[in-house]
């Protein structure tokens, strides 16, 4: 029983549908500290909220961060993926 603990269920579905994400910067340039990771966590955590996706983990470096997504059926990664670039970008540089 301890293996369907982490199905999620829809309506009509029942799913586990995991996504690994690597987000890497330009020409690799070491542009992150602890303090833009710590920041980049939190902005990811309210995208993944906004779309019902569950930030399983996150974790990066100085010049990538890797994210493991479960999401629901009903969103497409793509554009799960370009909010989260999007929105991550567009408010670390406001900051």
């Amino acid at each position: 029983m301890a293996e369907y603990q982490h199905i999620r269920t829809g309506r009509h579905c029942a799913f586990v549908l995991h996504a690994h994400v690597v987000f890497v910067t330009k020409y690799r340039h070491k542009v992150f500290n602890d303090q833009h990771l710590t920041r980049c966590e939190g902005i990811t955590r309210s995208v993944c909220q906004d779309f019902e996706v569950e930030l399983v983990q996150f974790n990066g470096e100085n010049n990538h961060v890797h994210l493991l997504v479960n999401f629901p059926p009903k969103v497409a990664l793509s554009k799960l993926v370009n909010s989260l670039k999007g929105v991550s970008s567009r408010r670390l540089r406001q900051e």
